[in-house]
């Protein structure tokens, strides 16, 4: 579904990201795990052209974006209309109510009929529980119902690829539940999706595939009963140390 070679990012002299290879296949869930500064949300936030590479090609099924070129804006709005972005911290409209805000991209970016979208929009506030919310705004909800709101809007984009940058990070502790039993219900209806988490239970029990980055690379990626039961790579037998046995 989606193959990604040789991404590069770079802020100035900084570089973030080192050639980076991987792929993700219609239905798998890709965990990516990492240290502070990694560069794991750098790499989800160029999926979606929100940072645009400095070097790589992504071929997203029939469609292929070469970044050692200059691209067209329009073939940027195309691969950032294959995915959809859920934020840490929410990003929500802060003067627009729930329903608002999850009908806010098909109605004015991609133009779709608002009775039609609004449907749509009501049936995706049930699917995360919170139809009875979608005339409140954000700052009435608390973090959890404010994510899960951040999950509908991006579903309601219809996109192929759902990303999601440490989706918990934000919430306090008895919160994060009601958004990972979000997650987990879309990985069982075999949605598309890479994950970057601090949550390795999470991880553990709903991916498919688990890529572990450091320093701009990849150092090793594999199925999660491999990488957490067998890692082969010092770094991250030492990452998963400190996550697992906290001192």
């Amino acid at each position: 579904m989606l193959t990604v070679k040789g991404l590069k990012k770079s802020f100035g002299e900084n570089e973030i990201l080192k050639s980076i290879d991987f792929s993700i296949n219609k239905g798998q869930v890709v965990a990516i795990l990492g240290p502070s500064g990694s560069g794991k949300t750098t790499m989800l936030r160029c999926l979606n052209a929100l940072e645009i590479p400095n070097g790589g090609s992504f071929t997203f099924d029939d469609f292929s974006i070469d970044f050692s070129k200059k691209n067209k804006s329009a073939d940027l709005l195309k691969l950032r209309r294959k995915s959809g972005m859920v934020f840490q911290d929410y990003h929500l409209f802060p003067h627009r109510t729930v329903l608002e805000n999850v009908m806010e991209g098909p109605v004015q970016v991609q133009r779709r009929p608002k009775e039609t979208v609004r449907k749509e929009a009501i049936q995706l506030l049930q699917k995360v529980g919170l139809e009875d919310k979608k005339d409140l705004y954000p700052f009435q909800l608390s973090g959890g119902q404010k994510q899960r709101v951040g999950i509908a809007r991006a579903l309601a984009i219809q996109p192929e690829l759902m990303l999601f940058d440490e989706p918990t990070s934000a919430l306090d502790p008895e919160l994060v539940g009601e958004v990972l039993k979000v997650i987990k219900d879309l990985a069982k209806e075999g949605w598309t999706m890479a994950v970057v988490t601090h949550e390795i239970k999470f991880a553990q029990e709903v991916a498919d595939e688990v890529i572990f980055i450091d320093g701009g690379v990849i150092v090793e990626q594999g199925p999660p009963e491999e990488i957490f039961k067998r890692p082969k790579e010092e770094r991250t037998k030492q990452f998963l140390n400190r996550i697992l046995n906290p001192v």
